[in-house]
């Protein structure tokens, strides 16, 4: 029986989803000392180093949908933790720059495994991560991230 309420609204379901995966992956990479939110930071940087690029805050934040000033404060706690450098940017003084240190890309590794497997988890009852539904649902969601919300547009 689902814990899910009948008559559930998409947005509500998004929500629960969303403090699912989230509650999940505080849990998981907790013991490596990250919160969900230092996760998206580490792996988002992880996977920017493998194509070559050194992101500044504020592509970092767009990156992550996470607001610069929240991503300014988290990059300030891992760089208190030895997990990542901030350094000005030579282009642009006053942007930062944000790279993981040796250590932050051990994490970071270790960490992508574990929410990976999380990940496998979710997607089994769709068939898996590489599952014909899997790829309409990343679709799905790709759009629905791409449609622009307006909170102070009417309802007609």
């Amino acid at each position: 029986m689902s814990s899910v309420p009948a008559g559930a609204t998409p947005g509500f379901l998004v929500w629960r989803l969303s403090m699912k995966w989230r509650v999940a992956v505080d849990r998981a990479v907790a013991p490596l000392g990250l919160t969900h939110a230092q996760y998206a930071l580490v792996a988002s940087l992880y996977g920017m180093r493998k194509d070559g690029e050194r992101p500044s805050q504020r592509r970092l934040a767009d990156h992550t949908g996470l607001e610069p000033l929240y991503v300014s404060k988290l990059a300030r706690a891992l760089e208190a933790a030895g997990l990542l450098e901030r350094t000005r940017d030579p282009r642009d003084p006053r942007a930062v720059q944000l790279a993981l240190t040796e250590q932050g890309h051990d994490v970071a590794r270790r960490a992508i495994k574990i929410v990976q497997g999380l990940l496998n988890q979710l997607l089994e009852p769709l068939g898996g991560l590489d599952s014909p539904r899997s790829r309409e649902f990343t679709r799905d969601l790709t759009t629905l991230l791409d449609a622009p919300l307006d909170p102070f547009r009417g309802n007609d």
